[in-house]
């Protein structure tokens, strides 16, 4: 029989030191957010299944868990990913014309962990631009991803640029079974040839020859004018392949301390984005600390497709790699039931300090609070004395 305080796998308590650099982190990123225009957004944690797995969400499926509505029967499902919600909420809540702008933060929960150190709750930050097809919206995206890593202290930041319509400019014509396209994928994602070469043998020569290329397309932007000579001429390479060179342009202006790279073989979220993806990778990380990408079609089953790009990050692996601010310091106070002590606090609270009342019988407790200062009496009032 297990013990009752034994927590679920990959699910863990988030102590106090680490909740509050979670929260510090959180509130930092979310006002970054809100100087670019984007509007907090607080999507429910429960939605009925059939609106959470619509559309692009379908791949979320072996992802979230489902329980059964005691009040209508009906099946619920935990959100596993925010982005379908949000969707739902520019398409049907606000129904906008123009740009939308929208951010959000909340834990989602994963049915299967997707690594084997990782949180099955992450508590995941996003933001999203609603409204605009065009490449200012990518960049203004990249741009918020970078400025908010950088805000919270991460070093050697690169930034890793893709698009999946270089994959879908090579299959154009062909029909690949979903089955056969998921392997593909796969493959590349390892640049795996010998598997690449097999799964491909009933393709066009070209097509062949150009998914072989994408294993050896990564790198600095010399990959970019590999690849204009490497893949084959199709509308869809070169509009891609034109939409990174702009991009990494202009962030490599802007953040010429940002490494920019490709790696024109990663189709990660081949059915979800539309055109350029991107990840974020920094010093001490094994994996992306952040991703995003365009995905246009995402308010289609909502009846309103709209372009789209955004990102999404998991505060809780974020923290980890963030700068560790300084704790703010407080003061210890005694606990007495004298109006004079209890104004005081009263008052040192109002001020935005941090006031630790030490309670009877624990006098000599609160080592766990940095505190500097303490109150004492001083010719009949209360005052701040160094500790």
């Amino acid at each position: 029989m297990s013990s009752a305080w034994l927590l679920p796998e990959h699910i863990a308590d988030v102590l106090p030191a680490e909740a509050r650099r979670i929260e510090e982190l959180r509130r930092g990123l979310l006002e970054l957010a809100g100087s670019y225009g984007f509007e907090l957004v607080q999507p429910p944690l429960l939605e009925h299944l059939d609106s959470l797995l619509s559309g692009t969400g379908s791949e979320l499926d072996l992802h979230t868990f489902k329980l059964v509505d005691q009040l209508s029967g009906r099946t619920l499902g935990v959100r596993a990913d925010s982005t379908p919600q949000v969707a739902r909420i520019d398409a049907h809540l606000l129904n906008r014309q123009g740009v939308t702008r929208l951010c959000y933060c909340g834990p989602v929960l994963h049915a299967r962990p997707q690594g084997v150190n990782a949180t099955r709750e992450p508590l995941q930050l996003g933001a999203e631009i609603y409204g605009h097809a065009g490449l200012e919206a990518d960049l203004e995206v990249q741009e918020l991803a970078i400025d908010g890593l950088l805000a919270a202290g991460l070093q050697r930041l690169v930034l890793d640029l893709g698009d999946v319509r270089i994959l879908r400019g090579l299959l154009a014509g062909a029909e690949v079974l979903p089955a056969t396209l998921a392997a593909l994928t796969q493959a590349l994602a390892t640049k795996d040839q010998m598997t690449l070469a097999s799964i491909a043998d009933g393709l066009a020569p070209g097509a062949r020859a150009g998914l072989i290329a994408l294993t050896r397309l990564y790198g600095d932007e010399r990959v970019l004018e590999a690849a204009r000579a490497q893949l084959p001429s199709h509308p869809l390479v070169s509009s891609a392949l034109d939409d990174l060179a702009w991009l990494a342009h202009h962030v490599g202006r802007a953040h010429a301390h940002v490494s920019v790279g490709f790696d024109l073989a990663d189709v990660g979220g081949y059915g979800y984005y539309t055109g350029p993806r991107f990840a974020v990778y920094a010093q001490g990380a094994a994996d992306a600390v952040l991703r995003g990408g365009r995905y246009d079609e995402v308010g289609a089953v909502f009846g309103r497709t709209r372009p789209a790009v955004g990102f999404s990050t998991d505060l809780k692996g974020l923290v980890a790699l963030a700068a560790d601010r300084p704790r703010r310091l407080a003061v210890r106070a005694p606990w007495s039931e004298d109006p004079g002590l209890r104004q005081a606090v009263r008052q040192l609270r109002a001020q935005g300090e941090i006031v630790v009342c030490m309670l009877p019988g624990h006098e000599h407790e609160g080592d766990e609070f940095d505190c500097d200062r303490e109150l004492v009496a001083v010719g009949g009032q209360w005052a701040l004395r160094g500790l």
